[in-house]
């Protein structure tokens, strides 16, 4: 089983990073953004973790917590990124699907966040 002991997940809503830091540095991240109108889907675009710390269960920490995030705020999560959704799949008691609706319309929305493109 990976491991991701001493990681730390914080999330910068207003930069749309949420980063799993070790030591203090920034070892993954996931770059979202949020649907408009507010209170809208978070938007997984890209998760990330560095190659020096691959292998450690980093990645599924990151999009475990988002989903987790979602939930807290009583918000859906569409995982336009493809590591996301595909442990989205894999534990459907942890993240709800998305409707097709809703999927078509983040899709729309991220163009106009060309920085996550």
């Amino acid at each position: 089983m990976a491991q991701n002991a001493g990681v730390e997940i914080t999330d910068d809503r207003e930069h749309g990073t949420l980063a799993a830091r070790d030591a203090g540095k920034v070892a993954g991240s996931i770059a979202y953004f949020v649907m408009e109108p507010a209170p809208g889907a978070l938007v997984a675009v890209h998760t990330v973790v560095r190659p020096e710390h691959e292998g450690r269960g980093i990645a599924g920490a990151l999009v475990r917590e988002f989903y987790a995030m979602a939930a807290r705020e009583g918000v859906p999560v569409v995982p336009l990124c493809p590591y996301a959704a595909k442990w989205a799949q894999r534990h459907p008691e942890e993240a709800p699907a998305a409707s097709a609706e809703l999927v078509r319309e983040a899709e729309r929305q991220l163009g106009s966040h060309p920085e996550l493109l």
